[in-house]
């Protein structure tokens, strides 16, 4: 095919705007070529599969369509050189994906809001931190939820306003608060000792940040403990239940006018959808309380936060932003009809679907009877699989030198990756067809919490990261999203310019 490749960063176009205001402020074409390792497993809260050519009201498109495109990028890739024996590794982000998905997430709500509501869906950083990706959801309507300096600064680089920004983390320094209330940013306090921290800025300072209170309403966990933010014991927010709570939120809006926000957040992957939506009526409830009990509409504006779980078992996207609007608005009817604000805290079902790694399979060899194919793909790019690999398993998608979708029998077999420990493994027994020294592994669904966050086991480097798009020659044309690391920069980032520092001591 032909295509062409845009080395220089600027945005690739898919032949759309699609560019929306905030209104307040089997791979291969059905061949069989890919793995998931589980069947039908759905082992994160999602709900059952669909068709996957039905018409996603999510994402707003067949999820063949999706397929397709990522066959047409993988082959692309390996034409342009982009992906080879000397660059083994790369990650791509399907951009006429997340564009839209971000239209489907604002679509569903403008389903169940009424006219006129100020909605803020503000992506949450932590899914994907790279700034080409904070400006592409920016120009969808997109706003930023941040919970770090780090973060923080990624979002204003990539041009996101203050006014769409918002930020949330347990452990806000005096400084990182001062910045916030001098920016005009939405500060989500998360407990007592930081809301004293706030009235004290707030005495030397006048701000025009939104404020408001995270409450954890202990509605309980799910399959991933460490991703249950609404458990008994969890680290955030003020804890609804515990003796005196509830008299201590409402003694503190009433004593404080500018409080006008409410937020939880109940969970992510592994959260039922009736979990979170349990945690959002409760949250509704309680600011429907305290308004009444102060006597004025003092919160104004209900942050529910994200954490819409993604199938990682099958091309097919469940649930959906619509599925989960629809049940929100049948749980908690008063958030929708008008008389609040709405902020929402979506990362990993906006980006998780449109990114892929793909690595090149540098060896092939065969232990106890299984073939393993030793890959440079692991732990560095997919350390929570390789460290949880029940909890995050990845469904791997095979592909020849060519870059084509693998033809052939099926093979269980093992994928490994290049770090020196014996469970670096991205699957481990999956059917596939038996890959060989020259083919490409793809672990799909890894454009939220997988590439973007390296880790440096093996001082192995970070690998380049690439958008795609058609082209309208019927090519595809790529853009560097983020530069593939160099040696040089491996050896700055580990002292080498103090080589002598500790000898002395």
């Amino acid at each position: 095919m032909g295509a062409d490749r845009d080395r220089t960063g600027d945005p690739v176009g898919d032949g759309t705007d699609g560019i929306a205001a905030f209104p307040g402020g089997g791979v291969g074409h059905g061949s069989g070529r890919e793995s998931d390792g589980g069947g039908e497993r759905d082992s994160h809260g999602g709900e059952p599969d669909s068709h996957p050519d039905e018409l996603d009201s999510h994402r707003g498109e067949p999820d063949s369509h999706r397929v397709v495109r990522r066959d047409e990028a993988v082959r692309a890739a390996v034409e342009q050189g982009l992906l080879g024996p000397g660059t083994p590794i790369v990650a791509l982000l399907d951009v006429p994906g997340i564009r839209t998905s971000a239209r489907a997430l604002r679509a569903a709500f403008d389903a169940v809001t009424a006219p006129g509501t100020p909605v803020l869906h503000a992506f949450a950083v932590k899914a994907t931190p790279l700034v080409p990706v904070l400006r592409l959801l920016h120009e969808q309507g997109i706003g930023a939820e941040v919970a770090s300096p780090g973060e923080l600064a990624l979002a204003r680089v990539a041009g996101v306003p203050p006014a769409r920004t918002v930020l949330d983390s347990p452990a806000k320094t005096s400084a990182e608060l001062r910045e916030a209330l001098a920016l005009g940013i939405a500060v989500n306090a998360d407990n007592p000792q930081e809301l004293d921290r706030i009235d004290a800025l707030m005495r030397s300072a006048s701000t025009g940040s939104p404020i408001g209170i995270r409450v954890n309403p202990q509605v309980g966990g799910g399959s991933i403990e460490a991703l249950s933010t609404a458990t008994a014991t969890s680290k955030f927010g003020v804890a609804l239940r515990d003796e005196g709570a509830r008299e201590w939120i409402v003694g503190a809006y009433a004593d404080r006018p500018w409080l006008t926000r409410l937020h939880a957040h109940t969970g992510s992957q592994g959260i039922p959808l009736s979990l979170m939506a349990q945690g959002v009526a409760e949250t509704y409830a309680l600011a429907e309380e305290i308004n009444r009990r102060i006597g004025r509409r003092q919160i104004d504006t209900i942050d529910i936060g994200g954490g819409l779980p993604v199938n990682f078992g099958s091309e097919a996207t469940a649930p959906t932003y619509a599925q989960y609007a629809r049940l929100l608005a049948e749980v908690a009817p008063g958030l929708f009809d008008g008389r609040y604000g709405l902020v929402t805290e979506f990362g990993r079902s906006l980006l998780a679907r449109h990114g892929t790694v793909l690595a090149r399979v540098e060896y092939t060899k065969s232990a106890g009877g299984r073939a393993v194919a030793v890959t440079h793909a692991g732990v560095q790019v997919a350390a929570r699989t390789v460290y949880a690999p029940a909890s995050w398993p990845l469904r791997i998608a095979a592909y020849d030198a060519k870059g084509r979708p693998k033809a052939g029998p099926d093979v269980v077999q093992d994928i490994a990756g290049p770090a020196c420990f014996a469970g670096d493994l991205l699957a481990e027994g999956r059917a596939l067809p038996l890959l060989e020294p020259g083919d490409y592994a793809a672990a799909l669904d890894t454009g939220a919490y997988y590439f973007a966050h390296h880790y440096a086991y093996n001082s192995l480097a970070r690998p380049g990261i690439y958008g795609f798009a058609p082209d309208r020659e019927g090519g595809v044309r790529f853009a560097v999203a983020r530069e593939p690391q160099t040696l040089d920069e491996i050896v700055a980032e580990s002292g080498g310019a103090q080589p002598s520092a500790l000898t002395g001591l």
